[in-house]
């Protein structure tokens, strides 16, 4: 068929059943067209067609024939001169960057429409939403976005040079950045998992008429609905799933435990029990099992003292006595980049294209599950599309491509589809906390005890209640976690593993623990909490018009609320990261084995090289993403920036001192390897633990959020969110900005929206695409102001520390207080949803 895609008259085949973005991306490799949904929720495949955006995920291709098509490539050409493209570079209107195309499609159409009907004049927040209201960005850049379209509206891009924040914003912004979904190889085969349809069965038996890889555990056991059984190729995916329905697997049936008081043992063996995936980062807790439960695993401080204080202070009226439990939902990771792995072998070697936030971690577990030599084993993500935790291992789509691909001896592309990757992408466990909080007659904390009941599916380790240990002070506490095992898709970790559902129980009993003894909550945080870093954000926070002018809510149908929460972190790094610098062609490249999954880290090592050596932006090229690089860390933990930066620093003085006087190009080929310096006070743990240390000192974060709550819809607005982050020095200033304001958007959903649910029969998740499974888009964004407090870390080489973890974890607790504030009912249980706002309010 004849389409014009941007500006050229093209001849191109498609089949029948085939969409346009297939036929863009697979025919055309105009691979800036995303597919993130494949049901037209998520706008990351937005195209013009006649000048009309259009979801074309959706819209078959023969339905283009004879008209006019613009992706993204042919918007502003390949220097980004589209007034929108220009702005979303200045403003860092991005992070991974896998939405960035389908926003900017969207975007241009609107500003273009608008400035015919409005010149110059600057839209509202609420006419820039509506516009954007069919896109989603699991990253929360919504904020550079408001800043952007409504910039470009304004005619401020209209002309004049152009600073990205981001180095590789250009790339991003035109569709050119690579993912693993856009990667095809010559004659690559399409990869496609069959999954078991049981909650629990034993698989006696698997017939297929071709090559077929086996999935299964040691013990052929399958433990969820969604559980990966075994994987098949083909030339194409249509073909590829075809196959996957002629694959027949024979099964024995068994009692599925889907509740507490189901009978069946889902590990019932130590050596099952071994082989459990685990929900949290970290060495596992020692734990005795009973039946399904294990724990409890405890980290208590004077545990016997804090339950006798408590029971002591039952039978005393309990009226400094907070008592209550709170639960939290299952939230789901779904990076808008799915899972996904490009494998290939050749002359024994295996080479991997991967979706990963751990290039240097999955390589030496890819080595060691095939048998291979640490230098036999080459990993490429050079732009990854999210990753929050869900990409940190060899996964089932790795190992389905790479024994594919020895299988067929091609290339094989495995990518998850969207109802994969909400069942069999990671989540974050659900809990019920129990909670108990006293404090003395002179008001300081007196004892606490917290047992965490996580609901991780077949995984275990939750740990939410552990990181309690670590909160204000040295109050006698009782700390207990339990796993509750059940035949459901295994929980992971995600962004600051435990943290949030811990704070959504305890900083809401320290602000109940307020309201009772008649204490301003910011004034009681401060007497309990020792962290200088953190009085300096309560003084802040405590100064704020928000916080100081706050008044009586009334009873009207729409009331307004301040909440306010604390959060605490552990201080991460990885000791062993390197950064090389070598001269090439009168500029400085810096490599390393790591990548940036959104996160800013291209950013954070062109500005510690740049600034170092006294260079302008284009003299400094950072490559990244290659295995085959200098040692660099695992994106997880927030230890990203301060594993990295040192690094870099130290690579950026080796080099001044290799130039001497010698300029640039006088001095090609000049290399030197710098490697983080040691902390000055030394690490907490004495060796590293799977290349983590754990530094001296914790991040911290105080968030103020001032909620909106229709008492007759039952729906919350957050209106404005103050994030105060308390992690040193910050060396590229608005892409930190920019993860502070994304981990305030995550925040909202975990508390608002965001739960998976399952069918009580089988455990099938129902909610496995982006309509069901609600995320927030840019409508549900507040007005968000971000301060850094960067103070406190003079131990660290480069004074900084990690923030993408820290900046989020207070956020629902933030609310609920917020809630409390509002309408004199304490929400208890998350979401926060709008029929159990509506019944408590009632109460």
């Amino acid at each position: 068929m004849e389409v014009s895609v941007n500006g050229k008259s093209i001849d191109v085949g498609a089949g029948e059943d085939e969409t346009a973005a297939e036929m863009l991306r697979e025919r055309l490799g105009l691979t800036g067209t995303k597919v993130a949904c494949g049901t037209g929720v998520c706008g990351t495949c937005t195209v013009l067609v006649d000048g009309r955006t259009a979801a074309s995920c959706l819209l078959p291709a023969g339905a283009v024939a004879g008209r006019e098509v613009t992706t993204v490539e042919g918007l502003g050409g390949d220097a980004g001169d589209h007034p929108v493209q220009r702005a979303f570079a200045e403003h860092d209107a991005l992070q991974c960057g896998y939405c960035t195309p389908g926003f900017v499609v969207e975007a241009a159409a609107f500003v273009d429409r608008w400035r015919d009907e409005h010149g110059t004049a600057e839209p509202s927040r609420e006419q820039i939403a509506d516009a954007l209201a069919g896109h989603l960005c699991r990253c929360g850049a919504y904020a550079g976005i408001y800043a952007a379209v409504a910039a470009a509206c304004a005619g401020k891009h209209d002309e004049g040079t152009v600073t990205p924040v981001r180095v590789e914003a250009l790339s991003k912004i035109t569709g050119a950045a690579r993912y693993t979904t856009d990667v095809v190889l010559d004659g690559r085969l399409e990869g496609v998992i069959v999954r078991s349809p049981h909650p629990h069965a034993k698989v006696d038996g698997i017939r297929y008429d071709g090559p077929l890889a086996e999935l299964l555990p040691a013990d052929r056991v399958v433990r969820y609905v969604g559980q990966p059984v075994a994987a098949v190729a083909a030339p194409t995916k249509a073909e590829a799933l075809a196959a996957a329905a002629r694959v027949e697997i024979d099964y024995t049936v068994l009692p599925a435990v889907l509740s507490p008081e189901d009978d069946t043992v889902v590990y019932p063996t130590e050596e099952s029990r071994k082989a459990a995936p685990r929900a949290n980062e970290g060495p596992l807790a020692s734990a005795k099992w009973n039946g399904n439960v294990r724990g409890p695993a405890s980290m208590s401080w004077r545990g016997g003292t804090a339950a006798k204080r408590i029971e002591k202070a039952r039978g005393d009226g309990g009226r400094t006595l907070v008592e209550a439990s709170f639960t939290t939902g299952v939230q789901a990771h779904t990076c808008m980049e799915p899972h996904s792995c490009v494998a290939r072998w050749e002359g024994g070697e295996l080479h991997l294209q991967l979706s990963t936030q751990a290039v240097t971690r999955v390589a030496d577990q890819a080595a060691k599950r095939w048998k291979l030599k640490p230098e036999q084993v080459h990993i490429v993500a050079e732009h990854v599309g999210g990753g929050f935790g869900s990409k940190v291992n060899v996964t089932a789509d790795v190992v389905s491509a790479v024994e594919l691909s020895r299988l067929h001896d091609a290339p094989v592309r495995v990518v998850l589809s969207r109802p994969e990757e909400i069942v069999d992408g990671g989540t974050r466990p659900g809990t019920r906390i129990d909670l108990a909080l006293l404090a003395g007659a002179d008001g300081e904390l007196a004892a606490f005890t917290m047992d965490s009941h996580g609901d991780s599916g077949v995984s275990i380790g939750s740990n939410a209640a552990w990181h309690s240990r670590f909160v204000y002070g040295n109050a006698p506490r009782r700390i207990r976690d339990y796993d509750h095992v059940t035949n459901r898709a295994p929980g992971i970790p995600f962004r600051g593993p435990g943290m949030p559902p811990m704070l959504w129980a305890l900083e809401q009993a320290v602000d109940e623990m307020a309201l009772r003894r008649g204490e301003d909550p910011i004034e009681l945080r401060r007497r309990w909490d020792g962290n200088p870093k953190r009085h300096a954000l309560y003084d802040e926070a405590s100064a704020l018009p928000m916080w100081r002018d706050r008044t009586d809510p009334g009873d009207g149908r729409v009331r307004r609320g301040v909440g306010v929460a604390a959060a605490n972190y552990m201080y991460f790094l990885d000791p062993g990261t390197k950064v090389e610098l070598v001269v090439e062609q009168g500029a400085v490249v810096a490599r390393i084995a790591t990548q940036d999954i959104g996160t800013g880290s291209r950013s954070v090592i062109a500005e510690v090289v740049r600034s170092a050596l006294d260079l302008l932006p284009g003299q400094v090229r950072v490559e990244l993403g290659h295995s085959d690089h200098v040692y660099g860390p695992t994106a997880a933990s927030s230890c990203s920036t301060a594993s990295i930066a040192p690094a870099a620093q130290d690579a950026a003085r080796r080099l001044r001192k290799a130039l001497g006087a010698r300029s640039l190009d006088e001095a090609g080929g000049t290399r030197v390897v710098g490697r983080r310096p040691r902390d000055r006070r030394g690490y907490v743990t004495p060796f590293p633990l799977d290349h983590f240390a754990i530094g001296r000192g914790f991040s911290g974060a105080v968030v103020v959020t001032e909620v909106e709550v229709d008492t007759l819809l039952g729906r919350i607005r957050p209106a404005r969110v103050w994030c105060g982050v308390a992690a040193g020095h910050i060396y590229a200033p608005r892409p930190a900005r920019n993860q502070c304001e994304g981990g305030v958007v995550q925040g909202i959903g975990y508390a608002l929206f965001e739960q998976r649910h399952d069918d009580p029969g089988t455990g099938t998740v129902l909610t496995a695409n982006l309509e069901d499974y609600r995320i927030p888009g840019i409508a549900d964004t507040p007005e968000i102001d971000v301060h850094f407090h960067t103070e406190g870390w003079d131990h660290v080489p480069g004074r900084g520390v990690g923030l993408g973890e820290i900046c989020t974890m207070g956020v629902a607790a933030s609310i609920g207080n917020a809630v409390r504030a509002a309408t004199g009912w304490r929400p208890h249980d998350l979401p926060i949803r709008p029929d159990r706002l509506l019944e408590g309010i009632a109460r």
